[in-house]
């Protein structure tokens, strides 16, 4: 067993090493939360990767502190070099799992291999420092102090995490510079308990050759993730940022633009007019009054782009979650020529909310309604498609009022899309399915739902590049491929939306 003759000249430096604990549970969580994120990024579902990495980062935890007992001899020393291994692994985990997504078939073996080593490294740390410090705290002040730094270093993570480092430093830069503070934290542990350290040599120079390779790498961050997204798509990666909410990736070739939303697809400009155009004009042409209008996603501003080809809208409010992609596709200028300025347009009141508080807070009612939302693949979105957020969207309309719902598609997800459709019928809509094709996504289906009768009874838009009131008639017929079927009503407490989505979508994913 060590003895602490160090310890013993001043309360200072295991006072240092106490709060050391601050740290190591800081950096912990962090980790855990950038491999949660990185999972939601590239594999979807969200609440499915952040309870399984939080379920499997506390039971390797488990195994680390289980796996303490066997170290008996150079306290000090083991201390040292797991926290450099912390750092190391932790450090270069986003790097890992970014460049690796696509260029391994067994990468969820991977992701959780990095969570789980991860957690057993923390897991020894803790019980380890624990007996560094035995004999300078009473044992249920030592307790105490441990686990207070420890639960504090996590509420300091879970703050910092979404509120500073994602929107600003981006998750390559955020895991190295945790990492750089693991390795810091070695190496001050090396220079201040020196006479305990065997090997000090090697160990100093492997501490600061992981530094210097954790600086370097946070200073060519930038070149690191533009070459991981490289790998990940086909095309050159103009655009690449992290928001609170998902990873906003543009991609460039010769002949076309396309916008990708945690690694999918959202439009292609060689056919995004179809999907929009399909969108709007059909509702559009049945309100006739049209003061006001409303967009809930498609912050993009393509969708109003198409709706600012009606001059007799005087407000459009745009309710999108995602304050980033509003902001890019307000100020890029490739971006914003696309959707012609429309977010400038002084008709545009954009809102930045949650779409489902938005509505619960409302009061006025409103003549149109556009949904836009992406696909139902997490029950964060699945919340948008269910019965309590289209049972309030309906007190909204004014009676002659209609909205419209982008559906997935009728062919590839036939469950999906009339589940949707269930959905708004059973919450007193009469609803008008339809599809057409685009060939980025090919067969894709929308709904409009209203209160009390469709007929179409304005003219479209001149110039439209696509779509007219006959091309619509066919599109409201559906083969006996995607006829209507019975499905489960989609609601908060079952969210079968969302298992419909991933039992149809993930046929064609593998």
């Amino acid at each position: 067993m060590d003895s602490h003759p160090e310890f013993k000249r001043g309360i200072n430096k295991s006072t240092l090493l106490l709060l050391s604990v601050f740290v190591i549970a800081t950096c912990g969580l962090i980790y855990e939360l950038i491999a949660g994120t990185l999972a939601s990024y590239l594999l979807g579902d969200s609440v499915t990767q952040f309870s399984t990495i939080i379920g499997t980062y506390l039971f390797a935890m488990g195994i680390g502190s289980y796996l303490s007992r066997y170290v008996n001899r150079n306290l000090t020393l083991w201390f040292i070099k797991i926290e450099l291994m912390v750092g190391l692994v932790g450090g270069f985990s986003s790097i890992l799992l970014f460049v690796l997504f696509e260029q391994v078939v067994y990468f969820r073996l991977i992701l959780y291999a990095l969570v789980g080593l991860t957690g057993i490294l923390i897991g020894l740390e803790i019980p380890i420092l624990m007996r560094m410090l035995k004999d300078k705290f009473e044992f249920k002040d030592l307790v105490s102090e441990i686990f207070t730094f420890d639960y504090i270093g996590a509420l300091m993570a879970s703050l910092i995490f979404p509120l500073l480092f994602v929107p600003h430093v981006g998750l390559i830069r955020t895991s190295l510079f945790f990492g750089i503070i693991n390795t810091g934290v070695a190496l001050w542990v090396i220079y201040s308990f020196k006479n305990q350290v065997y090997w000090i040599k090697s160990i100093l120079s492997i501490a600061w050759a992981i530094l210097i390779l954790l600086v370097v790498s946070f200073v060519y961050a930038d070149t690191i993730q533009n070459y991981s997204e490289s790998l990940a798509f086909q095309d050159k990666v103009i655009l690449s940022e992290s928001s609170p909410y998902q990873r906003i990736v543009v991609t460039n070739n010769k002949k076309e633009l396309r916008l990708f939303l945690n690694g999918n697809l959202q439009f292609s400009t060689l056919d995004e007019y179809r999907y929009h155009e399909a969108l709007v004009h059909p509702l559009l042409s049945n309100i006739q009054k049209k003061d006001t209008i409303v967009i809930m996603g498609g912050g993009d501003g393509l969708a109003i782009r198409e709706l600012l080809k009606y001059p007799e809208i005087k407000k459009i409010y745009l309710v999108d979650l995602d304050k980033e992609v509003t902001r890019l596709f307000k100020t890029h200028p490739a971006l914003s020529k696309l959707n012609q300025q429309s977010l400038s347009d002084p008709r545009v009141e954009i809102k930045n909310e949650d779409a489902f508080i938005w509505a619960m807070n409302q009061t006025q009612k409103y003549q149109a309604i556009i949904i836009d939302f992406p696909d139902p693949s997490n029950y964060s979105l699945g919340k948008l498609y269910s019965y309590s957020f289209y049972k309030r969207i309906y007190e909204l309309l004014q009676p002659e009022g209609a909205i419209v719902i982008q559906s997935t598609s009728p062919y590839y997800a036939p469950n999906s899309f009339w589940c949707v459709n269930n959905t708004l019928t059973y919450t007193g809509f009469h609803t008008l399915p339809y599809h057409t094709y685009i060939p980025s996504f090919g067969e894709w289906g929308y709904i409009i739902a209203y209160k009390h009768s469709f007929n179409q009874r304005t003219p479209y838009p001149a110039n439209l590049k696509f779509i007219n009131k006959e091309l619509f008639t066919q599109m409201t017929y559906f083969p006996k491929d995607m006829e209507a079927r019975t499905t489960e009503v989609n609601k908060l407490n079952n969210q079968a939306l969302v298992h419909y989505f991933d039992e149809e979508w993930s046929k064609f994913i593998q």
